[in-house]
């Protein structure tokens, strides 16, 4: 009977390691990877994951967070429950790799990184080391309704910009957009040879005259001139919108927003560069594929990264026009790539997400007209912004 019994546990005790360790192996074999993006964008990344598990029969449990993304993410870390493969853009990276959460991918990829545009690659390095793979790299351009705007117009500061919206505005249409979003109002900044942070991240430049003089310029758009709609003036309605029922003459957008265009606006539309020049570089931002460092699936997720960075992904990936390749695949030609030469990575830092807050919360007096720049950054203010460098 004792024998018997030995038997029995000796036999449930091999069952119970073989499935424990038949878990393991499968558990393994499956790569968490988490994105962001609209329900087209999710709808071809599903395609290429599909194609992926079929070619290198490796299963991928793909989590979309549609909102409120790296904070989720944080979480997730926090918890040790971070995915493998993580979609990242800049304006994090510097965080996450700071605290070492992600993976150096220089030696990994270094045959490939001659394929992508430099600036692109700027923007997710950290400390000279590569910390995502780039997917896109976006550039803002201004689009022109030609029903209104039929000259050929090509501005080259942001104030020949101004007078060509003033030239455009009447009770029919505004001339451009108005943004509450550092995204857009950073690009006058930039534009005018100011800024935020400097380039080597050193110092705060906010309180630059020529930052001043655009950020009030830019106020002034909406709460002066009149050229440019507030959110008051266009109620429950994006400006995009008004883009497309012909309400703008003209709109500072990224290229996201081209196959919506195309898709809705019955009116000719073109698309020409956002004021910039060798000397006053506009910003960039990059989104790409990064690795958790502590990853336990390391093998398989740089064969995934590997796999939606080829050319033949990204191929996919922007037939939709969704995106402008972070790979040199596109003509020089194309008005999204020809930004590039005058552009630069948006300068950020481990605690950009903390400064992008402050900006927003003074930028809100300024952008209804209560202030000046002058009066929003402060001494106080900009020695606050200081303290995250």
């Amino acid at each position: 009977m004792k024998k018997f019994l030995l038997f029995l546990i000796t036999i449930l005790l091999c069952t119970f390691i073989f499935v424990y360790k038949q878990a393991n192996v499968e558990q393994e074999n499956i790569v968490k990877f988490s994105s962001w993006g609209s329900q087209t964008e999710t709808q071809l990344l599903k395609e290429l994951l599909i194609d992926f598990e079929k070619k290198k029969n490796i299963k991928v449990e793909f989590q979309h967070i549609p909102q409120n993304y790296f904070q989720k993410i944080l979480l997730l870390f926090a918890s040790s429950l971070e995915p493998d493969v993580i979609f990242i853009n800049n304006h994090y990276l510097k965080m996450y790799a700071e605290a070492g959460l992600l993976e150096d991918l220089t030696e990994y990829f270094k045959e490939d990184l001659k394929d992508y545009h430099n600036v692109a690659l700027d923007c997710l390095s950290y400390n000279s080391k590569l910390y995502a793979i780039p997917r896109d790299v976006s550039a803002l351009v201004l689009y022109v309704n030609k029903d209104i705007i039929k000259e050929n117009i090509k501005p080259k500061t942001i104030f020949e910009l101004s007078d060509i919206a003033k030239r455009y505005t009447n009770t029919k249409h505004y001339g451009i957009n108005y943004e509450e979003d550092s995204l857009y109002w950073i690009y006058y900044l930039a534009s005018n040879g100011g800024g935020v942070i400097s380039d080597d991240l050193k110092t705060i430049i906010i309180n630059k005259k020529e930052s001043y003089e655009a950020i009030n310029l830019y106020s002034d758009f909406a709460n002066k001139y009149k050229i440019a709609p507030t959110k008051a003036d266009i109620g429950s309605m994006t400006t995009a919108q008004m883009f497309i029922n012909g309400k703008l003459a003209l709109y500072l957008g990224g290229r996201w927003m081209l196959p919506k265009f195309k898709e809705t606006i019955t009116f000719n539309f073109d698309i020409i560069e956002f004021p910039a020049t060798e000397e006053n570089k506009v910003y960039v931002d990059s989104s790409g594929w990064a690795i958790a460092k502590k990853s336990k699936n390391k093998e398989n997720a740089i064969k995934l990264v590997k796999f939606l960075s080829s050319e033949s992904s990204i191929n996919k990936l922007t037939q939709s026009d969704l995106i402008t390749p972070a790979r040199k695949i596109k003509k020089e030609q194309d008005i999204f790539i020809k930004m590039l030469k005058n552009a630069k990575a948006t300068p950020t830092n481990k605690s950009y997400g903390k400064i992008n807050d402050i900006l927003k919360t003074k930028m809100e007096s300024v952008l209804l007209g209560e202030k000046r720049a002058e009066e929003a950054f402060d001494e106080n203010t900009i020695k606050r912004l200081e303290s995250l460098l």
